[in-house]
Order: C-alpha cells, then sequence, then structure tokens
C-alpha cells in the first residue's frame, strides 16, 4: 500500500528540515495548518444558478460542501445590495488538506496547458503560499461537457513557517513542482 502524504511528511519530511534548518525544537518544524480554496463569482448577482453550480463543482473537488461569502455592504456602482452571495470558500484540513494536495500536485497541476512548473515568488512573507487556477477544468472530478463557463479559484496554503524560505523548502519536499 502506498504511503499516504502525511505519512511522508512525518517519517521523513520532518526529520529532513529539522536537520536543514537547525531547529532546536521539534515543535519549530514548519507544517501544512490548512488549505484555503475560494472563488469569486460576480455574476451571480444575476443568476442564482451559477452558484448552485459552483457549489456542486467544490463538492466534488475537495468533498466537502463550500460556505457561501456574502457581500458586506451595498456598493451602487456595482450593483450589488447587502448579504448578497458572491462567492465561495472551502477550508481543508487534516486527511482531506493532505489528499487534496496530493491530488493537486500529482494530477491537476501537470494536466495544465505549457505546464513547466509554478512560481516561487507567490508567497506572503509570512510563509503562506497563493496559488491562482485558471479555470477548473484540470481536476479530475469535472466532466469538460458540463461546465457551462470556465472559471477560476484561488488556492492558499497556510503553513506555520515563519519565513518564505523555510515554506518553500517544506513545499518542495512535499512535491510541489516550482519552476527552477
Amino acid at each position: 500500500m502506498k504511503n499516504s502524504l502525511k505519512q511522508i511528511y512525518d517519517q521523513k519530511i520532518a526529520a529532513e528540515l529539522l536537520e536543514e534548518f537547525e531547529y532546536k525544537n521539534v515543535h519549530e518544524i514548519p507544517k501544512l495548518i490548512k488549505i484555503i480554496i475560494n472563488r469569486g463569482i460576480g455574476e451571480a448577482k444575476q443568476n442564482t444558478k451559477i452558484i448552485d453550480k459552483s457549489i456542486e463543482e467544490f463538492t466534488n473537488i475537495t468533498g466537502q460542501k463550500p460556505i457561501i461569502t456574502k457581500t458586506k455592504k451595498s456598493i451602487a456602482g456595482f450593483k450589488i445590495r447587502d448579504n448578497m452571495p458572491i462567492g465561495l470558500k472551502v477550508t481543508l484540513r487534516k486527511d482531506k488538506m493532505y489528499n487534496f494536495l496530493n491530488k493537486l500536485i500529482n494530477l491537476c497541476l501537470p494536466r495544465i496547458r505549457d505546464f513547466r512548473g509554478i512560481s516561487s515568488k507567490q508567497f506572503d512573507g509570512r510563509g503562506n503560499y497563493n496559488l491562482g487556477i485558471k479555470e477548473q477544468s484540470i481536476f479530475p472530478e469535472i466532466n469538460y461537457d458540463q461546465i457551462d463557463k470556465v472559471r477560476g479559484m484561488d488556492i492558499s496554503i497556510v503553513t506555520t513557517a515563519k519565513t518564505d524560505k523555510e515554506s518553500l523548502t517544506l513545499l518542495t519536499k512535499l512535491g510541489m513542482p516550482f519552476k527552477g
């Protein structure tokens, strides 16, 4: 039976990080906390079926039902009113997080056309990584014939790393395909 990403992290990667960065305490070793997948749906203000379709897609991709994000105040220029649905968000933790990351690294990212690796410049300065996906069809759960419109999503990988270098090393050892 193949080891899961979490088991590999626990057995091998944590020991390598401990040795490489010379931490004094094992609790200093960076680890993944959560993965947040987010999609803004501005056109949902005219058609509520778009939200239902996106909820179905997110549920299939992540195995977890998303939360609908709503506006906090009315803005006449954007034609939005208070408490209108404008997006979706899913927070993955523990096994679902590792399963999603494994699927993203090994199945989805290689399916991107002309893929040469992801940028290593999308860290936020505190050890978290942000990735934008332009189309949902890279996920194997999405049937290309069922897509009504190509929509992207934002993926945020939150770690306990204090610096971007620690986080880059952690994600590289987990198998994230960075450029160069």
